[in-house]
């Protein structure tokens, strides 16, 4: 199991499922029928929201049911007249909710569908840039619809597309007759790619301008992207958010003695999973197809159970599309020669430790201690001198504290080393969101001596007004909110975010992970001041990670940070 269920289930509650009536995202009860645009396989007719038009439930491949139940996507079958492209389609089959009971299937197989949000004005003169934007959700859980992109496509004046892609079995579900087929949900991923390069035009898009970006498990799908030899030309930036090629987590991470989590898995290992798998759901008999077969038959609620799903959450490498591990393809200078920007929040962690809390709490030091040795065994020590409990507000504080700069932070400035040592021109910049009062996102659990800061996923309210929190942003933070709608959109026309056109803008400083030690990565966050360059190597102690960590080095002098502490 890659991720336990608590923090998985809660995670995907709180992360993607947007409040009631939040967004753009509701039917027109006037009538009103927006723009008809002309696609590759028919007309779409999207809805005005006076600054913007949203054409949502665009297919851009086939129903991935029956006989396409893992295979790779196939196009979308054309249509007559014109498609009501008025409201999102539904989101794929994924993690139930927390408390749904057994049986309740979340969304929909036929989910191969992305949503498309242009400004209301026709561009001036030149295409437009475009965003592709790539849900999170560990693999388990999310929607393109969750994320209304007005402020990116209005602020910035680019076309923005959301994604759905397979999830759990139905995306990395793999099998011996299956051979080395890709995973599914990377694989869909591509293919919409391939729908906005045939079509981005339609919408006012310059198709050879095209920015993916993603948090989360969308920044790790987008890590997937930049070492895929079948992702060539299929986008000209990449912005991943809160993960990269070298995220990975230790022992006990996410809960007392729950295993180390790196987020690719060999094309093996999957087989073996999906073999198992096979067994489980009764399909044994006859040959490879006889069982593919079987599986192919069984109703998607007998498969979308959170012990499946969680069994294949991790995209399979060692096939056509991922030929080898990300991290592994980074290191050795195989990846996509793109500008590129990196990002971490200031509490990454806090997130997930918020939310294991209640199962798993660390209310004293020898809480603390014991997780230490859980995760680190005989290098604890060493971690407990550096972040000593009483240094901070709380034990639970001092343990996100800890995951933070080992998980993501080190391991984001690492990835960053990687590019430029193979790419030292390459357009290369970092940030780190740091907003302390970010507004908490709805459905966190509360808890009077533990703050989130900005932890995980906090950033993205300030991108997609959409996403739902506990309360809105204040005049600060909508600022705030602008001014990185302006640096992301900036990045997608130029690939430097320093061309937002805005002269006060703080300048964002190029990232040059060969000098460590100088604020190369911008911190942003409210206020006079709030955008600054920071030294985040030595804030976080990467330095420190550095000497403890397990690695190898390889001519190029390069950190391969594959998993810190223990493993077993």
């Amino acid at each position: 199991m890659l991720f336990p269920l608590l923090c998985a289930a809660a995670l995907l509650s709180v992360l993607t499922v947007p409040a009631a009536g939040s967004g753009p995202r509701s039917s027109d009860s006037s009538g009103h029928g927006g723009a008809v645009v002309r696609t590759e396989q028919g007309l779409v007719r999207g809805l005005s929201h006076g600054s913007y038009i949203t054409f949502d439930g665009i297919p851009y491949a086939a129903p991935p049911t029956g006989v396409l139940r893992w295979r790779a996507p196939v196009p979308a079958a054309a249509w007559r007249g014109v498609r009501d492209a008025r409201r999102p389609a539904e989101r794929c089959v994924q993690m139930p909710a927390p408390g749904a009971g057994a049986g309740a299937v979340v969304g929909s197989e036929d989910c191969l569908y992305l949503n498309v949000t242009v400004p209301a004005t026709k561009p001036a003169g030149k295409k437009r840039p475009v965003l592709v934007w790539v849900h999170g959700g560990a693999f388990l859980g999310g929607s393109g619809s969750d994320y209304g992109a007005e402020r990116l496509a209005v602020r910035g004046d680019a076309v923005v597309v959301t994604v759905n892609y397979r999830l759990g079995i139905f995306g990395y579900f793999g099998h011996s007759a299956l051979g080395a087929a890709p995973p599914f949900g990377l694989a869909d991923q591509q293919a919409a790619l391939r729908w906005v390069r045939a079509n981005a035009a339609r919408f006012g898009g310059d198709p050879g301008r095209v920015t993916l970006f993603g948090e989360s498990a969308g920044a790790l799908s987008i890590c997937a992207h930049l070492t895929s030899p079948t992702a060539a030309g299929l986008f000209q930036r990449a912005v991943l958010q809160s993960g990269s090629c070298l995220t990975s987590f230790p022992r006990g991470a996410l809960g007392p003695a729950t295993p180390a989590y790196e987020p690719f898995a060999a094309q093996a290992d999957v087989r073996t999973a999906g073999e198992q798998a096979a067994r489980q759901l009764g399909c044994t008999t006859g040959g490879g197809d006889e069982v593919l077969a079987c599986l192919r038959r069984l109703s998607t609620d007998r498969l979308a159970t959170a012990q499946l799903m969680q069994s294949f959450n991790r995209p399979a490498f060692g096939n056509g599309l991922l030929p080898v591990a990300p991290g592994r393809a980074l290191e050795a200078g195989r990846f996509h020669r793109v500008p590129v920007v990196l990002g971490t929040n200031h509490d990454e962690m806090r997130m997930f430790v918020g939310l294991s809390l209640a199962a798993f709490p660390i209310r004293t030091e020898a809480d603390y201690r014991a997780r230490l040795a859980d995760a680190f065994g005989p290098a604890a020590p060493a971690v407990e001198a550096r972040y000593p409990a009483a240094h901070h507000a709380s034990p639970a504080l001092a343990w996100a504290a800890v995951l933070t700069d080992r998980s993501f932070t080190c391991t984001t400035l690492a990835a960053g080393r990687a590019i430029a040592a193979h790419a030292p021109g390459l357009p290369l910049y970092g940030y780190e969101f740091s907003d302390p009062d970010a507004p908490v996102l709805a459905g966190l659990p509360a808890d009077p001596g533990f703050s989130y800061g900005a932890a995980h996923g906090f950033e993205m309210p300030f991108l997609f007004p959409s996403v739902p929190t506990e309360r809105p942003l204040t005049d600060g933070q909508r600022a705030l909110a602008d001014r990185m709608a302006g640096y992301w959109t900036a990045f997608a026309r130029t690939g430097d975010p320093n061309t937002s056109g805005t002269p006060d803008a703080p300048r964002w400083p190029a990232l040059r992970p060969s000098s460590p030690h100088t604020p190369t990565v911008l911190s942003l966050a409210p206020g006079p001041g709030g955008i600054h360059p920071v030294d985040a190597y030595a804030a976080h102690a990467c330095p420190f990670w550095d000497r403890l960590s397990m690695h190898d080095t390889n001519t190029y002098g390069l950190v391969r940070y594959a998993v810190y502490g223990t493993t077993s």
